[in-house]
């Protein structure tokens, strides 16, 4: 999603953070608190709906995984929540080994699936989550409500059965807080519940009901979607089709825990043969610009490439999703595999996923700090 005109993009770095507490939310997901130096919280203020990228070793390689900020902005403190994916390296190891006292790389918060909190505001807001995509609709129903004492949030929230139900006790303790205010509608795809509307898929007619008896789309301001691809689309196309426009809508993938192109995050070798043709990669980070040529066969990603100069440029889910490779295109063209995370202003603006993106000209120049 496209930032709030006038925000600023922090420029992503690692610092070690140690871990407060480790609490468990479900058989499958845990809830994770950091503690944050004084020194440090200028670098780990955040907006609700942020995200953290953690960086480990694990079996001799270097793993990133991005996870969502389950709490209101509090200073010294981040929460995240860990729910493990079947196959998942990263999360298995953090829902079984992860304990209080370690140290931990983490990126400081990024992401721009937020929105600008004004107080005594009268607007409702309503967001659709599965899983763990209601992770960062926490801390963004617990600011907006505090925030505003006309403030409206509505939530309807997908999961296979009531066992997997994240935060569940926060979810009941915010409609205590705020019952006026604050509606709940739990979805289970794999349990009978007393209405038919709330038992089964999520899907076109389900939605549908909602739209029309629950949470209709002329009453709310602002729309929050978080889950699977499928889920996202098919939310993002029906509000579409019910008159929302798309500048009211915002929207987070999940990011995956086993990345299709893993090769894409940890600078690959690449032989460069000039006989058969390079591109060269200009970029600039931190004010600084370096160089680096790519053979031309090897459809080298531009972060990739960049990789293998400067250990430090951005990155965290890889995937076409989080943004946070995100750089301006100065000169050269690309062409990008995917983009989940850029809109068409910023597209418009010249900025690129260097992640996804493949040199098409024989020189490219890209710059971190735009």
């Amino acid at each position: 999603m496209a930032l709030e005109p006038g925000t600023q993009r922090k420029r992503a770095r690692f610092n070690s953070l140690k871990v407060r507490e480790v609490r468990r939310l479900t058989d499958d997901s845990i809830e994770v608190t950091f503690d944050v130096p004084e020194k440090l919280f200028g670098e780990y203020d955040y907006a609700p709906g942020q995200y953290l990228a953690l960086r480990k070793v694990l079996n001799g390689h270097e793993l990133r995984r991005s996870y969502s900020i389950c709490a209101a902005p509090r200073p010294g403190e981040l929460k995240i929540a860990i729910k493990r994916d079947i196959g998942g390296e990263f999360s298995t190891w953090a829902n079984e080994s992860l304990v209080s006292g370690m140290d931990m790389d983490v990126m400081s918060p990024q992401g721009t699936f937020t929105t600008k909190l004004a107080q005594d505001a009268d607007r409702h807001y309503a967001a659709i989550a599965a899983g763990s995509g209601v992770t960062p609709i926490m801390s963004l129903a617990k600011s907006i409500l505090a925030s505003s004492s006309r403030a409206r949030f509505s939530l309807i929230y997908s999961n296979r059965t009531a066992q997997d139900v994240m935060f569940l006790e926060e979810l009941a303790d915010l409609k205590d807080r705020y019952p006026a205010r604050f509606a709940l509608f739990h979805v289970l795809t794999r349990e009978r519940r007393g209405s038919e509307v709330f038992s089964g898929r999520l899907d076109t007619d389900r939605l549908g009901v909602f739209l029309d008896l629950l949470v209709r789309p002329k009453d709310v301001d602002e729309w929050f979607i978080c889950g699977p691809f499928d889920l996202v689309q098919l939310v993002r196309d029906t509000l579409e089709e019910a008159g929302v426009n798309r500048k009211h809508v915002r929207f987070e993938l999940f990011t995956t825990d086993r990345p299709d192109r893993p090769e894409g995050q940890h600078g690959r070798p690449v032989i460069v043969d000039e006989r058969e043709g390079v591109h060269t990669i200009n970029f600039t980070l931190d004010g600084v610009s370096a160089t680096v040529t790519t053979a031309k066969h090897s459809r080298e990603t531009v972060l990739n490439a960049a990789l293998r100069v400067r250990s430090d440029v951005p990155f965290a889910c890889a995937g076409g999703v989080c943004g946070t490779c995100r750089a301006k295109l100065v000169s050269g063209t690309v062409s990008m595999d995917e983009n989940f995370a850029l809109e068409p202003e910023e597209l418009e603006a010249g900025y690129v996923l260097t992640c996804q993106s493949h040199p098409t000209s024989d020189a490219v120049s890209v710059n971190y700090d735009a």
